[in-house]
């Protein structure tokens, strides 16, 4: 079930990051996000959703925010499911449930970002019809490029 995410599930989210592989600056910036989001302490729109599994409880997160001084852009900052429930298709209805939630709100474009290094991730990506947009070079460190895709949501 797929639904947007509630204060209990913070602690399960988290420990999905650190299973996929958050470095612990990482793991400390999410419980921040989560926080201030739950305390309302954000000065944009963000949204986070939660793939919760009825006996494993929340196995899978999604992040988004809009991108400041657009017209109804929006950045995908975080999606994971956890390595046990990988393969079963859950990342595909999870980034689709992000998608629908968009065009509900009016989302004209939703942007990703992913290391040039993470093949699988970037496949997944193009299997959900997003196209490579842009390629910074030695963005994260030398060597390690970011590779940024783009779907259009609402074409207007």
């Amino acid at each position: 079930m797929i639904r947007p995410t509630k204060p209990e599930d913070a602690v399960a989210l988290i420990d999905v990051a650190n299973t996929i592989g958050f470095q612990p600056h990482e793991i400390e910036a999410l419980g921040k996000m989560l926080a201030d989001y739950f305390g309302g302490n954000t000065d944009s729109d963000p949204f986070w959703i939660t793939d919760f599994d009825d006996k494993d409880g929340p196995v899978g997160v999604a992040y988004c925010e809009p991108e400041r001084m657009t017209e109804q852009t929006w950045n995908l900052q975080l999606i994971a499911i956890r390595p046990d429930h990988q393969g079963q298709g859950r990342g595909g209805k999870l980034l689709h449930y992000v998608e629908e939630t968009l065009k509900a709100r009016g989302g004209r474009m939703l942007l990703v970002e992913t290391l040039a290094s993470f093949e699988r991730t970037r496949k997944f990506y193009a299997k959900c019809g997003y196209e490579e947009e842009a390629r910074i070079r030695d963005f994260y460190t030398a060597g390690a490029d970011k590779i940024v895709f783009r779907k259009v949501l609402n074409a207007a």
